[in-house]
């Protein structure tokens, strides 16, 4: 098994099994057994993470690619990702590391033997941050919160050195879990897969009334309670999270619970991992639901995994000036008054780090 570090919340039970806290499965795990994710152990009724500072990915990457569009615009961030993830979505892009399980001397993936990764220390993760010109770290590609332990450590030197800090998450880490690293955080950009139980189930197997009001709570908390940064991606999948009542419902609860000037990306669908039966999104289909969140009180809807300048660029909700302009990404502030105001009219744009 690749090596192990204990873990921060879990509790013990008898017969020698214990409780992970850490994301909303809230895995009962018995002696010698892993967790759902694959990446927790429980070893004599100690339970321990088999990821601490094992890296699966490691790159630097524009901001926008995350995707944040509203948060430090126009740097670089060092992102880091590592090995399993507590879904197992059947659309995943990143299924060669996501679905990994830990097993003797490393990771099996698909049934295939994958070999261990890079070994980085949060000393290490941070120092490569300022070497790369990084503004900060993103924790990203798989699911960040099954690594609480590691990026927690990463988090708390980069605020040190006045990097700042992202999570580009499912969602479903516990509210304790968000707790652990939510003085430490400063972005959340989160996945809402749809707006049902239903959808949930289809896309990411979660079982029925244990998916979307949680990961809605959660949400709100790391806005509310630490004031990260949010800014929200639904990736439009055909026939499965792309009725019009759904997005309607989804775009509403975003105004109402979060703000109207909160970032919803809307992606572009490509077939991958075991949704292969389907096209990609239909560029009319984006459009609409584009269309849909602007009705609804949305200020800035973008389209993402897709060339459309008039879907990536931010325009003042005010006077319709471009404030940024985005091609691919590439991004130009053309338009924006230091402190993220318009520079035509003064209006917030809801911009950290400008």
């Amino acid at each position: 098994m690749p090596e192990a570090h204990e873990s921060l919340l879990y509790e013990r039970l008898e017969g020698g099994a214990v409780r992970c806290h850490v994301c909303q499965w809230r895995c009962r795990i018995g002696p010698g057994r892993l967790g759902y994710c694959r990446t927790r152990r429980n070893e004599a009724g100690v339970l321990r993470t088999l990821i601490y500072g094992e890296v699966s990915s490691a790159n630097v990457d524009p901001i926008e690619k995350k995707p944040l569009y509203h948060f430090y615009p126009a740097t670089s961030v060092f992102s880091l990702g590592t090995w399993g993830c507590n879904f197992r979505c059947i659309h995943c892009q990143n299924w060669n590391i996501a679905y990994a399980q830990a097993d003797n001397g490393g990771w099996i993936i698909e049934g295939q033997r994958q070999p261990r990764g890079e070994k980085m220390s949060p000393e290490r993760a941070v120092q490569l941050a300022e070497a790369t010109g990084g503004r900060g770290l993103a924790w990203t590609y798989n699911e960040p919160s099954i690594w609480l332990e590691y990026t927690l450590d990463c988090a708390r030197l980069a605020h040190e050195r006045g990097l700042y800090t992202v999570y580009v998450t499912n969602g479903y880490i516990t509210p304790e879990g968000l707790d652990v690293i939510g003085p430490h955080l400063d972005a959340y950009r989160v996945d809402i897969k749809g707006f049902s139980d239903d959808t949930y189930f289809k896309l990411a197997r979660l079982p029925r009334g244990k998916g979307l009001r949680g990961i809605l709570e959660v949400v709100v908390r790391a806005q509310q309670k630490w004031g990260m940064h949010i800014e929200v991606v639904t990736n439009l999948i055909p026939g499965l999270n792309d009725s019009e009542a759904e997005l309607q419902a989804l775009a509403e609860w975003l105004r109402d619970h979060l703000g109207p000037q909160t970032p919803w990306h809307i992606t572009r669908f490509f077939p991958q991992a075991h949704l292969t039966d389907r096209p990609p999104t239909p560029l009319a289909s984006l459009r609409r639901a584009r269309e849909i969140g602007l009705a609804a009180g949305l200020q800035f809807v973008y389209l993402g995994n897709v060339a459309d300048e008039e879907g990536s660029s931010t325009r003042c909700p005010r006077c319709g000036t471009v404030a940024i302009q985005r091609h691919g990404y590439s991004t130009q502030l053309v338009g924006v008054a230091p402190g993220g105001f318009c520079r035509a009219c003064g209006a917030t744009l809801n911009l950290r780090g400008v």
